[in-house]
């Protein structure tokens, strides 16, 4: 929350359409890729210069047009500039910390949402924003880095066997909207295990750094709910066709993914339910382990405190007490202690405060 807050904090003052880079990605190369097919051929190549974009009002094909690296701000105004993008757009682009939505211009539509990936090193989750923006046969992706998972659908468009060669670029869209939401179950799948194992050592061996991993997945949850909830409303409003640049054939289409959103949701709603149980259950867990020391405890207290009676009054040595001179009085205190220490032993037993039931 912080970061968000510092990226925010930049354009404090800047007129509306400003281009502040708001991210927190490291500086990298700017890198433009251009995907252009049709039903019979296909191309790719990366471009150095601009004007090159210009191929996007080619009607005969689909062009995909993938741009890496949001930091280098000159670069962005001159490919907004040539692809005829508002400057509230282009700002929206290097806001990196919005939530999904979807917003009409006049000939395209502009869609944010988050793309997840899971840090295998440092046992995180990442998210990073990607834009996509639809025209009547273009579609353009915007992100920070080059980590995308795209070379599937790429590898699909190559092999000339595919829907995405035959149909425009509302299908295309569609695709890469798929691709994302589907990665999301193999997150929620990674996560899943993670519950599974974090569950039995709950119950098993619960210990100080459980729940340190218990919050960190809380947290993750969070993280998770915000990228995927508001996507619902945005697969919503495309698969009802209000815009003529989503065709009635993709609709079918989308409404799969808003299916699988849906499911999305449920499964995160399941996890944050199990983790705020879990919660609830190493807490417990935790104060009876204390309960149960605080007994043992108490009883070893409760069974001393005669004794210790006892041993307090044959010690004071006052002259005229009769047992002291006693030759077997020694060994009869003793006695009763013992005989005392037995009967609450046997009294705390046929009460089941010794042991479990």
């Amino acid at each position: 929350m912080a970061k968000i807050l510092k990226g925010r904090a930049k354009k404090l003052g800047l007129p509306p359409g400003s281009l502040v880079y708001a991210g927190d990605k490291p500086d990298r190369k700017l890198k433009v890729t251009i995907l252009e097919f049709d039903e019979q051929e296909c191309r790719e190549r990366e471009v150095s210069s601009f004007a090159e974009c210009l191929m996007l009002d080619n009607p005969q094909t689909v062009t995909w047009l993938n741009v890496d690296g949001l930091q280098h701000l000159e670069d962005l105004k001159n490919l907004g500039e040539c692809l005829n993008l508002h400057p509230l757009l282009m700002e929206d682009i290097l806001s990196t910390d919005q939530r999904p939505k979807l917003d009409e211009w006049p000939n395209h539509l502009y869609l944010t949402l988050r793309m997840l990936f899971y840090n295998e090193t440092s046992d995180h989750l990442d998210t990073e924003q990607l834009n996509l923006i639809i025209g009547s046969n273009y579609v353009i992706t915007l992100h920070e880095s080059d980590a995308d998972l795209f070379d599937t659908i790429r590898s699909r468009i190559k092999s000339g066997q595919t829907r995405i060669r035959k149909s425009g670029a509302d299908y295309l869209a569609y695709t890469i909207l798929d691709l994302i939401v589907d990665n999301y179950f193999v997150i929620l799948e990674r996560f899943g295990e993670t519950i599974e194992d974090l569950e039995e050592e709950l119950v098993t061996r619960p210990v100080p750094g459980t729940l340190a991993d218990l919050h960190k997945l809380k947290r993750d949850m969070i993280i998770l709910r915000k990228s995927v909830w508001p996507l619902r409303e945005v697969i919503s409003k495309l698969e009802r066709r209000e815009s003529p640049l989503i065709k009635e054939s993709t609709g079918i289409y989308l409404k799969d993914v808003y299916d699988h959103i849906i499911q999305v949701i449920d499964t995160i709603e399941s996890f944050r339910d199990m983790l705020s149980g879990m919660l609830d259950i190493y807490l417990s867990s935790v104060s009876n382990k204390l309960n149960e020391i605080m007994k043992v405890l108490t009883i070893i207290a409760t069974i001393f405190i005669p004794l210790t009676f006892v041993a307090g009054v044959y010690g004071m040595n006052f002259k005229y007490m009769p047992e002291l001179q006693w030759h077997y009085g020694y060994y009869m205190s003793l006695a009763l202690m013992a005989l005392i220490a037995g009967i609450m032993l046997l009294f705390f037993k046929k009460k089941k405060w010794l042991g479990r039931k």
